[in-house]
């Protein structure tokens, strides 16, 4: 998975930078890359998982 942007006629390296980072949040390369990174046990795998569904349950039940 590859991110690329094309610098446009007239416009500064700062805002192609600026597009270029966005592109790169936006795909989330970088936060496969991280999770990536380190191995994760298959059990901390689907302990993290019932965590973050019952955080995700939470808000979901708030009252506003």
């Amino acid at each position: 998975m590859s991110v690329g942007i094309k610098v446009r006629d007239n416009e500064s390296i700062d805002r192609a930078l600026r597009r270029f980072k966005r592109a790169v949040n936006r795909s989330r390369v970088l936060r496969i890359f991280r999770t990536n990174m380190a191995y994760v046990k298959p059990s901390e795998e689907r302990r993290l998982a019932k965590e973050k569904a019952l955080r995700n349950a939470r808000k979901r039940n708030r009252y506003y």
